[in-house]
C-alpha cells in the first residue's frame, strides 16, 4: 500500500515543505533515504527499526 503526505521543517528562519512517501508491502524489509541526508538522518534508519 502506498501513502504520501507533506510536512514542514525550518532551516534557519525559513520554512521548507517536505514530502514523505511510504510503500508498505509484503516481502523483505528495506529502508531508503534519497537526496542528501545528513549524518543524523542516516542514523535515524537504525532508530526506525
Amino acid at each position: 500500500m502506498y501513502a504520501g503526505t507533506f510536512g514542514a521543517t525550518t532551516q534557519g528562519v525559513d520554512g521548507l515543505i517536505i514530502s514523505v512517501e511510504v510503500d508498505s508491502a509484503n516481502g523483505m524489509p528495506a529502508f531508503d533515504i534519497v537526496g542528501l541526508p545528513s549524518t543524523a538522518v542516516r542514523e535515524s534508519k537504525e532508530r526506525m527499526k
